[in-house]
């Protein structure tokens, strides 16, 4: 097998960058692939000036920008370092101008690179300006035609044949410019044009193409929904007519210049194929939520490469039109065949992977369906499999770092902790300890992560994880996300370190000037075993005299800077670090984002908890709402009230906690004390609120989400919610688990007004089931990824093709096969294929640097 695997180790374009800074001297000839790379990857996310392992990309470019090739005419190596000086001021730069700024630097150099190309081969000279790839010896007979010539994959477009720079210069609004860049630009879709229909011939329930002409097109807002937009195409054929639309929500399509772009881009005449379901409406017959592409221009009769085959459907642009794609991917396909590929060829038999040339291929113009998912499998396999060998690559060198504490399993602190525990420990609590307890062991720092449901008890896991730490002679921080929740481990934790005489304190936002001066003399000389805190704990001044331990909770919560900030709190070693979470999420995505810890999950809630009845209601229950809750507390207990807003808003017709408050306290429950809680009262305020609750002078607490972690009220028995279609179901089951905490029966009452059938299929997952992985599984179905974990910071990789809801058997093959791999050789020295494309894979799905 590793014969096979080496033979495959052909020369790979250098991609990672020196290590030093100095000047490029101007007889080293340009990297053209690799600034080309660091252009794309800057505009993949954003132009944000991305920070690599060494350096910015401005200052990347910058750099490497600074000394023009002397082959250069004198006009283009002025325009060299007018570059160059613009990159240095890039940070300055507005996103348009970055983006200009980006586009025009790779149209430039794919010209230098032919001005470079060119003139060293009619010289025949030998100084290193030749491109990277190696360049066939021109024949001694007259030279190939355009057409003949074998196409090089980092070749310009403009070489590609029936192209030239006019359409590359189109293209290249696509971020298009190399025939590499071409073929991986995958289609966002496939139309299956064999199964055409006449639009007299459509049944409703049936997916179908139909292709027709635009007889008119409109684009307009709606006259009863300000926030709705309506595309409306009437397209005819030789059998009838039909009315397709598509709706729009958002300000961003009520502009006017969107809608007329829009009309653009269907003028009447023109030729359009639309995908869809089939159904009736009060018009007739249409298509649901058509896919609508254009397939020539006005007048035009189709070309056969689109008939009668698997159409890739591309995303597109303003002056780029389907035919243009399709033609420059037609031209380029030839080039896949000189595409080297890194996966070893056992590899690639023992899990059925298509090689990478026909995947390539394929993906663009499949012969058929089954072809179609062979090349998708391979591809999304490839984006899985670097993004775990990167991951894993992570989680080696991670352990090959030595920390400082090595920490004893059991002690005198940890037996007392056991007996002063009024309950048992789950055996999922106790199979939790043993993995940490065998890693603070080992000479490497832990990396591990908790899930647990709400309740599960991952606060009593953390605190041994604490005592086995302070028994050996070391301190530990912990770190939560809100002041509410820091709180309250302080309190659980003072509870427990007051009998086994240990000091603990909390340093927050809100601590004294005077009482913070003293948390910090104290940490330095050690007196202090234990510092629970906010984001306060990674605070310039807060230093640790022997740091072996970091318990962050509700990790997803802070980013990778700040967690790494407060590990780097240990002056003395890298301390271990356990991370937790209440928030379970899927394997699939805990693999993507969590690849490099090691994952434990408590899967067990502790005996005796009764299930929490959850039940869906919509506007006509709400009297029976209001009356089980005024049984409630006429019993003694206690009631939350949730909505998703602080202040009535204008835009949205939902209910606000301050509205509420005032209504159900005047209103509805005059008789009882009804309390309000959210994010924009101050910590004295929240504090207040929160405590006379908990000492039940307040029956009903109005919340916002500010109440979903750190409330912890046994006596609370019912949670209402309003407008629950608003929020997604791991978020709705984490404000769930703020009821059920004591003995009694709890309730949980998801009051919605959505009429939407998927609204209520949503919220028939929580009334069926208690389990939050299951749960978070079928958020991450309905909701998809990036919105489970909250699109902002989600920390998800950018995937071409791949979906975590859709090919999760493909991840665990990806993962399986990159663990091989790592356990064969960690470096992947012996694959330098593999290896090199390990390198600019990985940094382009997680937003890293090529330029580093």
């Amino acid at each position: 097998m590793e014969d096979a695997i080496e033979q495959l180790a052909l020369p790979q374009p250098e991609i990672v960058t020196p290590t030093s800074t100095a000047a490029i001297p101007s007889s080293s000839p340009p990297d053209w692939v690799r600034l080309q790379k660091a252009l794309a990857v800057e505009a993949e996310h954003g132009f944000n000036d991305l920070v690599g392992k060494q350096s910015r990309f401005s200052e990347f470019l910058a750099q490497s920008l600074q000394q023009a090739p002397e082959i250069l005419p004198s006009r283009d190596r002025s325009r060299w370092q007018e570059m160059a000086g613009q990159f240095t001021n890039y940070s300055d730069l507005s996103f348009a101008q970055r983006q200009h700024l980006v586009a025009d630097t790779r149209r430039f150099l794919y010209q230098v690179r032919q001005t470079c190309e060119r003139t060293n081969q009619s010289s025949g000279a030998e100084n290193g300006l030749a491109a990277l790839e190696p360049k066939p010896k021109p024949p001694k007979t007259a030279p190939l035609a355009e057409s003949q010539r074998a196409i090089s994959p980092d070749e310009p477009l403009t070489y590609l044949p029936g192209i030239g720079p006019k359409n590359a210069e189109r293209l290249a609004k696509l971020g298009l410019y190399t025939v590499r860049d071409l073929l991986f630009y995958y289609p966002r879709d496939h139309i299956d044009y064999a199964r055409q229909v006449q639009i007299r011939d459509l049944e409703a329930g049936e997916t179908v193409t139909l292709v027709g002409t635009v007889k008119r097109c409109t684009c307009f807002n709606s006259p009863r929904n300000a926030k709705l937009t309506i595309f409306e195409l009437v397209v005819r054929d030789r059998s009838g007519q039909i009315k397709l639309s598509r709706f729009f929500a958002g300000n961003r399509y009520r502009n006017r210049g969107w809608q007329e772009q829009q009309k653009r881009l269907y003028p009447p005449g023109v030729v359009i194929a639309a995908s869809g379901l089939v159904k009736q409406s009060k018009y007739g017959m249409t298509l649901e939520d058509p896919e609508i592409e254009v397939l020539d221009h006005s007048g035009s009769s189709i070309e056969s490469v689109i008939v009668g085959r698997v159409v890739p459907i591309y995303s597109l642009t303003e002056g780029v039109g389907a035919d243009l794609v399709r033609k420059a991917v037609i031209a380029a396909l030839p080039a896949a065949t000189r595409l080297d590929d890194p996966l070893p060829e056992p590899l690639q038999k023992q899990y059925e992977l298509t090689g990478l040339a026909e995947a390539i291929a394929h993906i663009h113009f499949p012969p058929d369906s089954a072809a179609l998912d062979m090349a998708r499998r391979r591809l999304v396999f490839d984006e899985f499999f670097y993004l775990q060998l990167g991951l894993l690559k992570r989680r080696q060198s991670q352990r090959q770092t030595q920390a400082s504490a090595i920490l004893a399993p059991t002690g005198q602190l940890i037996d007392q902790l056991y007996e002063l525990l009024p309950f048992q420990l789950t055996g999922a609590q106790q199979r939790v300890i043993n993995d940490i307890l065998n890693d603070l062991q080992q000479p490497a720092p832990m990396n591990r992560l908790v899930q647990g449901d709400v309740g599960s008890g991952k606060t009593v896991v953390a605190v041994v994880a604490v005592l086995a730490a302070i028994q050996a002679g070391y301190q530990a921080a912990l770190m939560a996300p809100t002041e509410v929740l820091a709180e309250q481990h302080y309190r659980k934790l003072v509870s427990w370190f007051n009998l086994m005489h240990l000091p603990v304190e909390l340093l927050t936002g809100s601590t004294k000037t005077a009482k913070r001066r003293q948390i910090h003399a104290q940490l330095q000389t050690g007196e202090l075993p234990l510092l629970v805190g906010t984001h306060a704990l990674i605070e310039d001044p807060v230093t640790f005299q022997r740091l072996g331990l970091v318990v962050i909770d509700e990790q997803h919560r802070f980013g990778v800077q700040q967690r790494a900030r407060l590990q780097q709190k240990g002056v003395n070693g890298i301390p271990h670090v356990l991370t937790m979470t209440a928030t379970p999420i899927p394997r699939t995505l805990a693999l993507t984002l969590h690849g490099d810890l090691d994952v434990s999950q408590i899967d067990e809630l502790p005996p005796g908890r009764k299930p929490i009845q959850t039940t869906a209601l919509t506007a006509s229950d709400r009297t029976q709402a209001y009356e089980l809750i005024r049984r409630q507390v006429a019993q003694g207990r206690q009631v939350y009230v949730v909505l998703p807003l602080v202040d009535e808003s204008e835009k949205l017709d939902l209910k606000s906690a301050i509205e509420e408050h005032q209504r159900l306290q005047e209103q509805i429950f005059p008789e009882f004390q009804i309390g309000l809680l959210h994010g924009r009262m101050t910590s004295a305020e929240k504090e207040e609120a929160i405590n006379q609750f908990r000492d039940n002078q307040t029956q009903i607490l109005v919340s916002t989400t500010v109440v979903e972690v750190g409330v912890d009220v046994p006596n609370a028995t019912v949670m209402l919610i309003e407008h629950a279609e608003r929020f997604g179901l791991s978020q709705l089951h984490q404000l769930r688990g703020r009821v059920g905490r004591g003995a009694d029966q709890a309730f949980c009452l998801l009051m919605s007004s959505s009429k939407a059938e998927t609204a209520r299929q949503r919220l028939k997952v929580l009334e069926q089931s208690q389990d939050g992985f299951f749960i978070s599984e079928m958020d991450m179905r309905f909701r998809g990824p990036g919105e489970v974990l909250g699109t902002r910071q989600s920390g998800l990789p950018d995937f071409a093709l791949a979906s975590l809801v859709e090919d999760q058997a493909v991840l665990e093959v990806a993962r399986e096969a990159a663990e091989k791999a790592i356990a064969k050789d960690a470096t992947l020295d012996r694959w330098p294929l593999m290896q090199a494309e390990l390198e600019y894979r990985y940094q382009r799905l997680m937003g890293g640097a090529i330029f580093t």
